[in-house]
């Protein structure tokens, strides 16, 4: 079998930085999104909690002798380190007795319970957030612009052109960005999520917390979850929708249910941003749903690419996902942290970035060109809100669209096609 390339991901950039600075690296994420290819790079020796052989042996010994497991040339990789929370106490006193950076380097794909766990690990352990891959990574955005460059404003963007059709788009959303399924078959690439879906039905969810072992109800949640993509909609809605499909559930356990998708990272919610510029009875303040990817989404809800392509309001709220998994992995270098607006008066903003500076960017995602008037005249709105206020303006205002041109309007309103956005 031909070996698979590996595609370089933004994290490489990001990894060594930290491991010149702490004394471990926690790369967290959820499964398959090439944690461990990635930490191998940069890994001197390693072990892995999860290998068949070994696994009985290294879950004894770090009962009984956990230092044992951390020997080895530094940086020393413990991948999905959380199968023996007592190695993160471990890790956190050898950095203490070592005194040097660079020491561990730890994966995990579901967040434990805090039982074993005594110290947070702040100054020692440093966590890095890796996502699967963008269009950028997966070389279907040719990443001619670039978001630090709108950012500095130092990029004319008028002209530049996309090569992702609307087709290639709604596969690259049902795909996702997983590398397992780079340079494989289409068809043999769809099933990668649905097979992701099937195992946290069947066995991660319960393997993290036993009782939750009910895949119908975990499916019939991911199903309704997917339905809401991109919408305010609240959990309690969430379950009343669940219910009303035959899948009776208390309110307990649904959101037993709920944390264990959460710290599997498979569903991953955008707060809402509160400025000063309204009441705080005004602003919307429900979290909008979302996947790590739109893929699960997408399987969740057993769509194809041809079925989804036929249903554009699902495809827009999918667009928005997609835009915004890419955007969490741009903005990353920029310690961005993402956000969306809505108010009671019907002033919305998809989604803000914030970066670390105070600096931040106000977006609004429209598949198609018939919307960019729609969504540009919000960011406007926003934009005049912000300043009547006596508030920060915006850096960037944008409309990120699934077009094939990018250009900057005379409003001053940036319309980047998200085939051409890189980090």
């Amino acid at each position: 079998m031909k070996e698979k390339v590996y595609l370089p991901r933004i994290i490489d950039d990001i990894l060594p930085n930290y491991l010149e600075a702490f004394g471990a690296v926690l790369i967290v994420g959820p499964k398959w999104c090439g944690k461990t290819t990635t930490a191998m790079r940069f890994a001197k020796s390693d072990i892995k909690m999860q290998d068949v052989e070994k696994s009985n042996d290294y879950l004894k010994l770090a009962e009984l002798a956990p230092k044992r497991l951390l020997a080895g040339e530094p940086p020393h990789l413990i991948d999905e380190w959380q199968m023996a929370p007592v190695l993160w106490d471990a890790v956190r006193n050898e950095v203490d007795a070592r005194g040097e950076p660079g020491q561990f380097i730890l994966t995990g794909s579901a967040v434990p319970k805090d039982d074993g766990m005594h110290h947070t690990g702040t100054g020692r352990i440093a966590r890095i957030v890796m996502h699967p891959m963008s269009l950028f990574e997966s070389k279907e955005s040719n990443g001619k612009i670039s978001l630090v460059n709108l950012l500095n404003g130092n990029i004319d963007v008028n002209g530049i052109e996309s090569q992702l059709d609307i087709e290639s788009l709604v596969y690259a959303i049902c795909r996702g960005g997983w590398p397992a399924s780079m340079g494989i078959s289409k068809q043999a690439a769809l099933l990668i999520p649905q097979a992701y879906i099937d195992a946290v039905c069947e066995s991660d969810v319960s393997r993290i917390q036993e009782e939750l072992k009910n895949p119908t109800r975990i499916r019939a949640i991911l199903r309704s979850y997917a339905r809401n993509i991109s919408t305010l909609a609240s959990k309690t809605s969430i379950r009343k929708d669940v219910i009303a499909n035959d899948i009776n559930i208390s309110e307990t356990t649904f959101f037993n249910y709920i944390t264990a998708l959460q710290r599997l990272y498979i569903i991953k919610d955008i707060e809402a941003w509160c400025p000063s510029i309204r009441s705080k009875t005004a602003i919307r303040s429900n979290t909008k749903k979302g996947f790590v990817d739109p893929s699960l989404a997408v399987a969740a809800l057993g769509l194809s690419p041809d079925q989804l392509l036929n249903d554009m309001n699902t495809l827009g709220f999918m667009f928005e996902s997609l835009c915004i998994r890419d955007l969490r992995i741009y903005s990353q270098k920029l310690g961005g942290e993402i956000s969306y607006y809505h108010d009671r008066y019907g002033l919305e903003c998809d989604a803000v970035i914030h970066m670390r500076d105070g600096r931040y960017i106000l977006i609004e995602m429209k598949l198609g060109s018939r919307e960019i008037e729609e969504g540009a005249s919000h960011l406007l709105k926003l934009s005049t809100l912000i300043n009547d206020n006596g508030l920060t303006p915006p850096s960037v205002c944008m409309v990120l669209t699934g077009g094939k041109y990018a250009y900057k309007r005379e409003d001053g309103v940036y319309v980047i096609p998200i085939g051409c956005l890189r980090d």
